[in-house]
């Protein structure tokens, strides 16, 4: 054989093995199949724990969780909770936790909402996940942030954690962080979305009450209602109490109770005022960031203008768009209410942060709730 040939040949087999490896990697960086991490969670007594030293770098440093701790399997002491209405995040699935130091517990305030006093190094765990498939939600999921509320001297204080690709752990991040989530929907549709994590300061935005942060979802009247526990269904402020968590709880009956808006069985006013309570009454109250509006969205609010019946806008801006009132009463298309809900534009959405989609479910029950006003 000619020695041109062999040159020819030693070519070919380089060429061969540079594209092989080209493939690979193309294939390698394509692969869509998560690789989650099987390493545990380390054993950490958080009644130990130096409140005085957070945040720290890692979520697993505080030992609320056990086993995987991408399977946020609560350990000795962390206590699920869950309101009867949850705040829409861009169709994420959420868990809630609440953690108390031994010996201390929170009371109910005497006010319309039953808010609550809670001890010093309470701290409050909200998990934001997306299972790969919703309809089936228990299966495979991937956990995008973990916010935790802390308080520390009287003053709560707000720490956002962002998971890791494999799940191992989550991280500290101030400047919060943006990531690309890909889920089925109920209806077998593949979903896409850039999910926003906020920032340390945003959130103030909504858990802001008289400029002081503030936790939003765990008062009396979200709470007053049976939810799935290990040993069985039970009212969550008796389990609050047998657990040591909450003191001096009288007849449930002394306490509002909200209703979960997804459930049809109700009227469909008191599902939309469920709606907007935890959506938007967080700001629209008379003590919230959004009390210069006059638009208060509380679920006790009962004043047809305060609530936006044929209320025009204080300074909404272009946010209101072509439209004079907050509600027009059986025009829901007419109503800067359903107009700021269905926009993404920055200045005229609402809520301003917290979502980059439309919540079509929520949107159509506030639009048939406006449709069928007199």
């Amino acid at each position: 054989m000619k020695m041109s040939n062999w040159w020819r040949l030693i070519a070919i087999g380089l060429i061969s093995v540079f594209l092989f490896s080209c493939e690979k990697k193309q294939t390698e960086s394509t692969q869509t199949e998560p690789i989650y991490s099987e390493a545990e969670a380390p054993e950490i007594e958080t009644s130990k724990i130096d409140f005085g030293q957070l945040p720290f770098k890692n979520l697993s440093e505080y030992g609320f969780f056990k086993g995987k701790l991408r399977s946020l399997e609560p350990d000795n002491g962390v206590l699920l909770y869950q309101p009867a209405s949850s705040l829409f995040t861009d169709y994420a699935h959420k868990s809630r936790f609440i953690w108390m130091p031994e010996g201390t517990a929170a009371s109910i305030r005497e006010d319309d909402e039953g808010s609550m006093n809670f001890p010093d190094n309470t701290v409050i765990i909200k998990n934001f996940y997306y299972p790969a498939d919703f309809r089936k939600p228990d299966a495979e999921k991937r956990i995008i942030e973990t916010r935790l509320m802390v308080k520390r001297s009287g003053v709560w204080e707000a720490f956002p954690y962002v998971w890791k690709d494999d799940q191992s752990d989550a991280e500290y991040k101030v400047v919060g962080a943006e990531r690309e989530v890909k889920w089925i929907d109920l209806a077998g549709k593949e979903q896409v979305i850039n999910y926003i994590v906020p920032n340390k300061n945003q959130c103030k935005s909504c858990h802001n009450e008289k400029e002081q942060l503030v936790p939003i979802g765990v008062k009396a009247k979200h709470l007053n209602h049976e939810i799935k526990f290990a040993e069985g269904n039970k009212n969550q402020l008796i389990k609050w109490m047998e657990t040591g968590y909450l003191t001096d709880l009288k007849d449930l009956d002394a306490y509002s109770s909200m209703i979960d808006y997804n459930q049809t069985s109700h009227s469909i006013e008191l599902r939309a005022k469920a709606y907007l309570d935890i959506n938007c009454g967080h700001c629209h109250r008379a003590d919230g960031p959004a009390s210069t509006s006059g638009l208060f969205l509380t679920y006790e609010e009962t004043d047809p203008l305060k609530l936006g019946i044929n209320k025009t806008p204080v300074a909404a801006g272009f946010g209101a768009g072509t439209f004079k009132y907050d509600i027009v009463p059986g025009q829901a298309d007419q109503s800067i209410l359903t107009y700021r809900m269905s926009t993404n534009q920055v200045g005229a959405a609402m809520p301003e942060i917290g979502r980059v989609t439309v919540h079509q479910e929520g949107l159509e029950l506030i639009k048939d709730w406006i449709n069928g006003m007199k």
